[in-house]
C-alpha cells in the first residue's frame, strides 16, 4: 500500500479501536486523522493516540472549536504523541466563521488552540471550506493564514453531500480564481498549501509552471510533480491522492468509504480486513482506474496528477466516475471531439447529465 494511503477514522470501543490501528500500521506508516463530531469527547483520546504513536503511526486531529479545548487538554494530547492539530477556520473574522458554523465562539475558541498549539511547538494545520458564504473572504482569510503561523493550509471546496447544498458552491470558473490565490500565496507563505476535494488545483498549479517556464525562455526550475514537504516529519506524497486512491475515511461503525464526502461503502472492518477492502473492493479498484473516467476527465492529459473529484462528480451527477463538474479546463482532446461533433459541449454535457440525474432521484421519491 502506498505511503501516501491516510486514514480518516472515527472509532468507538477502545479494543476495536486500537484493533483498527494496528490494522492500519500492518499495511504501512499513513497519516491517521480522528475525526468526529468531536473526538476530544472520546474519554480515552489520549491512550488511544499513545497507542497509535506507540506502534509507529503518526497521529492526527481535528477538534472542534469548543471550550473543550483548553490549554491542558492540548499539552496532554502533545505528550500522548499527537504530531499535528488541524482546526476548522471557514471566515478571517468571528463573524464570518461563526455564522457558517452557527456556533457564536467558535472562531475564538479555534484561534486560541491554534496559536497555543504554535507557543508549545505542535505543528498546526487549518481546514477551510470555500464556499458563496466566504468567497469574497479569501484574500483576508490568506492573510490571517500567515499571522496564525501554521505549518499547512488544507483548502476544501464544498461538496454536496450531508448538509452542502447545490447553491452554496462556488462555480468552475470561481473555483479557478481561487486556485490562482493559494498559487501566488504559496509562492511566498511560509506554510504549505494544499486543496482538499479539489484535485484540479494540481492542474492548476502544473500549468502555471510551465507558463513561467516558457516566458523565462525556458529557463528556470522545470515543471515537477506537486508534493509538499511539511513540518513533523509530515511528508505528502507527489501523487494525486484522491477519494479511495491513497485516502480512506473509516465510520464509527466500521464502514470504509473512499472519503467523507463520497458516500458509498466498500466494506466494513469489523468483516473484512481494512488492506483487503482497500486493495481488493470493486468500488476502490473503480475509483483508481483513471482509464474508466467519462467526458473530458476520461481524456484529459492531466488525469493521472488530477483525476477530477469524484466526490463532486457523485454529489452532482450520482456517478463517481464521470467527469469534475466544477473543472473550468477543456482537454485539447476533448475540444478535438466537439468541434467535429462527436462530444457535447461542456456545459450541454453537464446540464444533461445533471438533469437525468435529478429526473432519477425524483421518481425514487414518487
Amino acid at each position: 500500500m502506498p505511503r501516501r494511503w491516510r486514514a480518516v477514522i472515527r472509532w468507538s470501543s477502545p479494543h476495536e479501536g486500537r484493533r483498527l490501528l494496528e490494522q492500519i500500521r500492518e499495511v504501512g506508516h499513513p497519516l491517521v486523522v480522528l475525526t468526529g463530531g468531536d473526538p476530544i469527547k472520546r474519554p480515552d483520546i489520549c491512550d488511544f493516540i499513545a497507542y497509535g504513536d506507540q506502534i509507529g503511526l503518526r497521529m492526527t486531529i481535528t477538534p472542534l472549536g469548543t471550550p473543550l479545548m483548553t490549554p491542558a487538554v492540548i499539552d496532554r494530547l502533545k505528550a500522548a504523541g499527537l504530531v499535528r492539530m488541524a482546526v476548522s477556520l471557514d471566515g478571517s473574522t468571528a463573524a464570518i466563521h461563526d455564522a457558517f458554523r452557527q456556533v457564536h465562539g467558535s472562531f475564538d475558541w479555534s484561534v486560541n488552540m491554534l496559536r497555543y498549539a504554535r507557543r508549545i511547538g505542535l505543528s498546526t494545520q487549518v481546514n477551510t471550506t470555500v464556499t458563496r458564504c466566504n468567497f469574497d473572504d479569501f484574500d483576508r482569510l490568506c492573510a490571517l493564514m500567515v499571522d496564525l503561523g501554521i505549518d499547512l493550509w488544507s483548502v476544501f471546496f464544498l461538496v454536496v453531500t450531508g448538509r452542502g447544498r447545490p447553491e452554496d458552491e462556488i462555480d468552475a470558473a470561481q473555483h479557478e480564481l481561487v486556485f490562482a490565490k493559494m498559487y501566488e500565496l504559496s509562492k511566498r507563505a511560509p506554510f504549505d498549501i494544499k486543496s482538499t476535494v479539489a484535485p484540479p488545483y494540481r492542474r492548476f498549479v502544473l500549468q502555471q509552471q510551465v507558463a513561467e517556464r516558457r516566458a523565462n525562455g525556458g529557463h528556470g526550475p522545470r515543471p515537477r510533480a506537486i508534493g509538499f514537504a511539511l513540518k513533523g516529519g509530515l511528508a505528502r506524497a507527489p501523487k494525486s491522492v484522491n477519494d479511495g486512491n491513497g485516502f480512506v475515511f473509516i465510520s464509527h461503525l466500521g464502514e470504509v468509504f473512499p472519503s467523507g464526502f463520497l458516500p458509498i461503502s466498500a466494506g466494513n472492518v469489523r468483516c473484512t480486513p481494512l488492506s483487503a477492502i482497500y486493495r481488493d473492493s470493486e468500488l476502490f479498484r473503480r475509483l483508481r482506474d483513471y482509464a474508466q473516467l467519462k467526458g473530458k476527465c476520461g481524456v484529459c492529459e492531466f488525469r493521472e496528477v488530477c483525476g477530477g473529484s469524484r466526490a463532486r462528480a457523485y454529489g452532482v451527477m450520482g456517478d463517481y466516475l464521470e467527469s469534475d463538474p466544477y473543472c473550468a479546463y477543456v482537454p485539447p482532446r476533448y475540444a478535438k471531439l466537439v468541434a467535429r461533433g462527436e462530444a457535447e459541449s461542456p456545459p450541454e454535457y453537464f446540464q444533461r447529465r445533471m438533469d437525468a440525474f435529478l429526473d432519477d432521484e425524483r421518481r425514487g421519491q414518487d
